[in-house]
């Protein structure tokens, strides 16, 4: 049998799912000796001592057997706890879930959802894994491009609704957004709540950013601040990026508890549960974090100023600053093949980025930095990106 009667005989949608683009560029240059990476989406600082010694007392005390499907008791009542204090309401355990990881929380919210000839309504660019996990799913993404102007990039509600057909099952919105920064406000998540509840619609909202807003809030809007009970909503979460545990691989999802069986038995038959060490130090985290929170976010914050003054300097990047997440989506004058670029500025700059065309309709002319790092590193990278481009 050859190769590629072997791939042709693989189901359709996993032999076409997309490859990353932004690894693509990774493989170019990871080894590179001096590299500084910008281009995925974790910081540069491990996790704090306080969440792995919590990991490290579970496992010494031989906690290394399986568990609950839905999470230790404990780590549900932690996140009930934490949800509620940041978002001034009282939130049951039974809501949530622990995952392998806030892709698989995505994964589960999408299979549960959609499945062949149904439509997913994404805003764009967006996180590649959406789309990637709605086309597993055999369902079919449908791109809403936004717009940047001079206010900052701009979800259109009027263009939003006219995408949905009515082979729609789903609206997914993600903010603050991954890569733009893109922040919606309360009355844009009010509206985009009513046009689902109009059309019967679930929304699966991704607010894993939630906290990295620079405006001096605690948070972003929510869809918590307007929604009922009742509400057709699923929240996609992951420890990745406010605790620094990108390398634990564990989130949550938060749902209405009528899903709960159905959300244990998708668990169940893909991973059989999260480790309960892990979930120790998850629970370490969420009690015990605010503080490292608060420092990563104001670590972010110097981090942003410090690549929009730096690429602004050069005359010719083009970029709204952004208002929430942890990075900067930027076009450069001339230049609109930017994986091209990408690769270009690891080879002249030794500076990763990534390119735009991973992140699907709206995003091809713009590159993607992360600036979750150390103040020393971003102005090294600014330098050098400065030189290169100019």
């Amino acid at each position: 049998m050859t190769d590629l009667s072997l791939l042709s005989s693989l189901r359709r949608e996993a032999r076409e799912a997309p490859a990353s683009g932004i690894v693509d560029v990774v493989n170019h240059g990871r080894t590179r000796p001096g590299l500084i990476p910008l281009w995925v989406g974790e910081g540069d600082m491990p996790t704090p001592a306080f969440i792995a010694e919590a990991a490290t007392r579970s496992l010494a005390a031989g906690e290394t057997f399986y568990t609950w499907q839905r999470g230790i008791p404990e780590l549900r009542e932690a996140l009930a706890r934490y949800i509620s204090r940041l978002y001034g309401k009282t939130y049951e355990a039974e809501r949530f879930y622990v995952t392998g990881s806030g892709m698989q929380a995505l994964q589960i919210a999408v299979r549960m959802l959609v499945g062949s000839g149904d439509e997913v309504v994404v805003p764009t660019p967006a996180w590649p894994n959406f789309e990637a996990a709605i086309g597993i799913a055999g369902a079919t993404p449908v791109p809403v491009p936004m717009q940047l102007s001079n206010a900052g990039w701009t979800l259109d509600l009027d263009r939003l609704a006219r995408a949905i057909t009515p082979a729609t099952r789903v609206i997914c919105i993600n903010s603050p957004a991954n890569p733009t920064g893109w922040t919606a406000s309360r009355e844009e998540l009010a509206a985009i709540l009513a046009l689902a509840r109009r059309h019967g619609l679930w929304i699966i909202a991704d607010e894993i950013y939630g906290r990295f807003v620079y405006d001096g809030s605690e948070r972003a809007p929510s869809f918590r601040d307007v929604m009922d009970a009742e509400d057709r909503i699923v929240f996609v979460q992951t420890f990745s990026k406010n605790w620094a545990m990108t390398g634990w691989r564990v989130g949550w999802l938060e749902a209405p508890p009528v899903l709960g069986d159905v959300i244990e038995n998708l668990i169940q038959y893909a991973t059989s549960g999260v480790a309960v060490f892990i979930q120790r130090a998850c629970i370490a985290a969420l009690d015990q974090g605010e503080g490292f929170i608060a420092h990563q976010t104001a670590r972010a914050k110097a981090g942003r100023d410090i690549v929009c003054r730096g690429l602004s300097a050069t005359g010719r990047v083009r970029f709204a600053e952004p208002a929430g997440a942890f990075y900067l989506f930027f076009s450069v004058d001339g230049e609109d093949d930017t994986r091209r670029l990408a690769i270009r500025l690891v080879d002249e700059a030794n500076v990763g980025l990534a390119p735009g065309t991973a992140f699907g309709a709206g995003g091809e002319r713009f590159l993607r930095l992360c600036f979750a790092r150390k103040a020393e590193d971003l102005e090294e990278a600014v330098a050098r990106l400065a030189r290169a481009l100019t």
